[in-house]
């Protein structure tokens, strides 16, 4: 989302004289957080993120329609370098730069042959992608145009099929479930819905190696984010098996937007989650990374 208070939260994390050291609760373990600069104009507001199944490679989108890929390099498990760039615009469906309003891309998602797929927040849809050139615009379902403006498609993910989820930062209601659509054989449908809990806002989403359904949520305070993730059981009709896998303790980590899920060389899944800087100077750009330890027993390749 992009932020449109960005003198106020300045402010309040200028006055903020103290940082919570470590994340709360939950079934995940942190393992480390990296900074990640580049001197480009476009560098920034990262809101979309996919790996690819060994977590060396990756995609990520900003929030002003532009798309980077690139490596990450680790030693001992944990990111120390990223190789990318240069930043490219996604361009709209005849092949023209976006504007500013239009170009409010949020969630990202990649299928196995590689095409990218986009969802935009100021109007609301998602779009295709063969090469960042010209997108092809998927059908827009009918409940999208009702969405709140600056809090609709936040979040998109893919499946093993090819099928699409997509859901809003807001339901409309603090008591309103945050619906999920998903799109298969060319339309839009709701199967299912997540039940809101507390201050959270749903930023991201993956569906992981194990087939489970992956919640990246984000609260602002006022002071500073607050970051947590929630993973569901999937079927055809719904979600169930609700757990918290994490939930950070205020300024713990920045404006956490984008994640993906994928299983290491350990059999662990592990979590990866970038943050929006707003392009602010007092903001970074973060990779953060936990892992799921208990997911180390449900590895295929272990008995």
């Amino acid at each position: 989302m992009r932020n449109r208070t960005r003198g106020a939260i300045g402010a309040a994390l200028a006055g903020a004289i103290a940082i919570a050291a470590a994340a709360s609760g939950g079934e995940a373990r942190f393992v480390a957080s990296f900074t990640w600069r580049m001197n480009d104009p476009a560098f920034g507001g990262f809101s979309g993120l996919e790996l690819s199944e060994d977590g060396s490679r990756f995609t990520a989108i900003s929030d002003r329609a532009g798309i980077i890929s690139g490596t990450l390099e680790r030693q001992e498990g944990r990111i120390v370098a990223v190789q990318a760039g240069p930043v490219e615009d996604l361009r709209d469906d005849k092949g023209q730069p976006q504007s500013q309003a239009d170009g409010d891309s949020e969630g990202l998602a990649v299928d196995g042959s590689g095409r990218v797929f986009v969802s935009y927040e100021g109007t609301s849809r998602v779009w295709a992608y063969d090469t960042p050139d010209r997108a092809m615009p998927l059908p827009r379902a009918e409940a999208f145009k009702r969405l709140q403006t600056n809090s609709s498609l936040e979040a998109l993910a893919i499946d093993a099929q090819g099928r699409l989820y997509t859901l809003p930062e807001r339901s409309g209601e603090l008591t309103r479930p945050f619906p999920v659509w998903r799109y298969d054989t060319g339309r839009w449908t709701q199967p299912f819905e997540i039940p809101r809990r507390g201050g959270f806002l749903a930023v991201g989403a993956d569906i992981g190696p194990d087939g489970r359904f992956y919640l990246l949520e984000r609260e602002f305070t006022g002071v500073g984010f607050r970051s947590r993730v929630r993973r569901f059981d999937m079927t055809e009709d719904g979600l169930s098996g609700e757990t918290t896998l994490f939930e950070s303790h205020l300024l713990r980590h920045d404006n956490l937007e984008g994640i993906a899920v994928w299983r290491d060389e350990a059999g662990a899944i592990r979590l990866t989650m970038i943050s929006d800087d707003n392009f602010n100077f007092f903001q970074r750009t973060q990779l953060v990374e936990y892992t799921v330890p208990e997911s180390l027993a449900s590895s295929p390749d272990r008995p």
